[in-house]
């Protein structure tokens, strides 16, 4: 995997997803004489006598204390002073082991790796007063593979996310904990283990290490790589379930969407578009779509058709029903079967690219920020040693980049969105089961003629109580600031929560949309195999055979037997004339790398395993890339 390159300005979400995923860093070498010229200054400044926010002064409440010449107590009195440490690198080192107090399950090492990416690229723009050799030591950590402990718990956002990236800059100094090559271990130890040695840190290092937003910026950016895939896996299984419901796609039509041009809603209906192509299933006449009757032993009047695990049936309507609707059976056959006549889908179908596109334009956003904050200065003080002004503190300014809520509201939109599109899949798989809405599919998708089967009725539960957690969780974490150090921060961003929560959000959207595939693929069996058996019926048999599958015959005396046979023996043309029916392309290699893992559900069996790896066949990206590559 090749490096990236970090020089503070060029960061891109991908290189920061590769690097949590192993890649390792280099440091820009144009850019180091920048990042030794911010240090040499400070050191100058101290030299001077100069007070500096962070490097002569205390932090937060104690920034009006200057640090003195010497310790007010030292020897016998004093409790494990190091006679060999200034106050000023007792200050940074203080700064870092009493603000790495976070609680909870350690992030996952992906989320730490990028979280020191981050530090390092915001601290190559050479405003941050660090030393190249801390920095250097800071990627050579990272490039060995120590991963630093860090719990998720004990960032508000502001000033950045002091407390868990003190937690990265602990082990630099040989403290904490770190995970190397499997094991955590004290973080001397994983020095030493990769044959690197703790640091000391000088002016301001402290503060430059851990005043920033690296871990909601991570989380962040990891959220969105999960999600981009994900919004794609949501138009396939919005797709698939079309498909399956024969559904209708001139709510999808470009013209359509032209007239109404938010960037997401076009895009949706347009990926439609693409995975429906092929599609005869989509936009089928009405009376073409037989409803599903249970299996009965007599039902087929062949060992082949035998096999099938259903029977197929329509209602004929009687001349006296059409009054006034003469100009729709003359373009469709009087024949009722699964799907309505009605030429328009239920909102959870026709309004995919409104909900889908929606969210698409919420994570747009998000990335938006996410990208300008990748190559953002996040600390504070801010220093600019070439400035030509007659003050130290118009050089070393002190500002408010590290405050996250340009994050946090971003978070806190996506936040919000990731519940609607997990609802609306829900919605769409609910349909799929319930027979009253599934277009004349079997109830809970299942035969179930002997009434012992639940077929897929709880999958549904599943994802409605996960659809539940996501929408508890959604309330925006920002809108609630809780003051800190002693109200000198009193207002912070909560965007470390917001973007946690975020990270965690996109893996259970990832499940309900696993879900909604699963139940899709079942009923897009059902439905192509039900209008292929009727296809196959027609080829061999002649009206009479059709006709058995067709109530509301009339009796053989009545005037209208003879045009009730003559409009079979019309269905039965058209049926017989039709290629066999099948869904879109894409779809159908999505389908099929479904059925590679999990098969039909012919009766009752246990379906925790199956549901299990149709979750893994999203998260791996499998099914998506069937599609994709179909």
């Amino acid at each position: 995997m090749k490096p990236v390159r970090l020089d503070g300005r060029s960061l891109t979400r991908a290189g920061l997803v590769a690097v949590a995923h192993g890649a390792q860093v280099e440091l820009a070498t144009e850019q180091l004489p920048a990042v030794a010229r911010a240090a040499e200054f400070l050191a100058e400044q101290v030299r001077r006598e100069e007070p500096i926010y962070g490097v002569s002064t205390g932090f937060g409440s104690n920034a009006d204390r200057l640090l003195g010449a010497h310790r007010v107590r030292s020897g016998a009195g004093a409790d494990a002073v190091n006679p060999h440490e200034s106050l000023h690198e007792e200050l940074q080192r203080n700064l870092i082991v009493t603000h790495a107090v976070c609680v909870g399950e350690p992030f996952a090492p992906e989320v730490v790796r990028a979280m020191l990416c981050i530090r390092i690229n915001t601290l190559m723009r050479g405003h941050s007063g660090i030393r190249v050799e801390t920095l250097q030591a800071l990627a050579a950590m990272l490039n060995a593979g120590i991963v630093p402990v860090v719990p998720q718990l004990g960032s508000v956002g502001a000033s950045g996310d002091l407390a868990p990236l003190s937690h990265l800059a602990i082990v630099l100094l040989g403290g904490g904990e770190a995970f190397y090559r499997g094991d955590r271990l004290p973080g001397a130890e994983a020095l030493a283990r990769a044959g690197l040695r703790p640091v000391t840190l000088s002016y301001k290092e402290g503060l430059a290490l851990n005043n920033g937003t690296a871990q909601m910026l991570a989380c962040g950016v990891l959220a969105l790589s999960k999600l981009e895939d994900l919004l794609d896996t949501a138009d396939l299984a919005a797709a698939m379930t079309i498909d399956a419901f024969a559904g209708r796609l001139g709510a999808f039509a470009e013209e359509v969407h032209a007239l109404r041009p938010h960037p997401g809603q076009v895009e949706v209906a347009a990926h439609l578009r693409r995975l429906l192509e092929g599609s005869t299933l989509a936009d089928i006449p009405y009376h073409l779509v037989p409803r599903f009757r249970p299996w009965t032993p007599d039902a087929w009047d062949d060992d082949e058709a035998r096999a099938l695990r259903f029977d197929i049936g329509w209602d004929w309507v009687p001349l006296n029903q059409r009054h006034g609707r003469e100009k729709f059976y003359t373009r469709f056959r009087p024949f009722r079967g699964g799907k309505k006549h009605q030429p328009q889908d239920s909102y959870s179908l026709r309004c995919i690219p409104q909900v889908h596109g929606a969210v698409r334009d919420a994570v747009a956003q998000a990335a938006r920020v996410l990208e300008i904050e990748l190559n953002a200065l996040t600390d504070n003080p801010i220093v600019f040693p070439d400035a030509d002004r007659e003050h130290v503190e118009q050089q070393v300014i002190s500002a408010g980049h590290f405050h996250g809520m340009p994050l946090a509201l971003a978070m806190s939109y996506v936040k919000a969105a990731i519940p609607v599109l997990a609802s609306i899949s829900e919605r769409r798989l609910n349909k799929l089961v319930d027979p009253a809405t599934n277009d004349g599919l079997p109830g809970f998708l299942i035969g179930n003629e002997d009434a012992t089967e639940s077929g897929f009725m709880i999958v549904q539960y599943t994802a409605a109580a996960i659809v539940n957690d996501l929408a508890s969780r959604a309330h925006p974490a920002s809108v609630y600031s809780i003051p800190t150090s002693a109200n000198a921060e009193d207002h912070v961003s909560m965007g470390a929560n917001e973007a946690r929560h975020v990270l965690s959000m996109a893996d259970d959207l990832g499940k309900v949309l696993g879900l909604e595939l699963y139940t899709a693929a079942q009923a897009l069996d059902l439905r192509r195999d039900m209008i292929n058996a009727a296809r196959a019926l027609a080829k061999r048999g002649d009206a009479a055979a059709l006709a058995e599958k067709i109530s509301g015959e009339p009796r053989t005396e009545h005037a209208h037997h003879g045009g009730f046979l003559a409009e079979v023996e019309a269905l039965r043309a058209e049926l017989s004339a039709s290629d066999e029916f099948r869904p879109g392309s894409a779809v159908a290699a999505a389908h099929a790398a479904i059925r590679e893992r999990i098969p039909f559900l012919q009766r009752d069996r246990a379906l925790d395993g199956e549901v299990a790896a149709a979750v893994q066949l999203v998260s791996d990206g499998i099914v998506l890339a069937a599609a994709r590559t179909a």
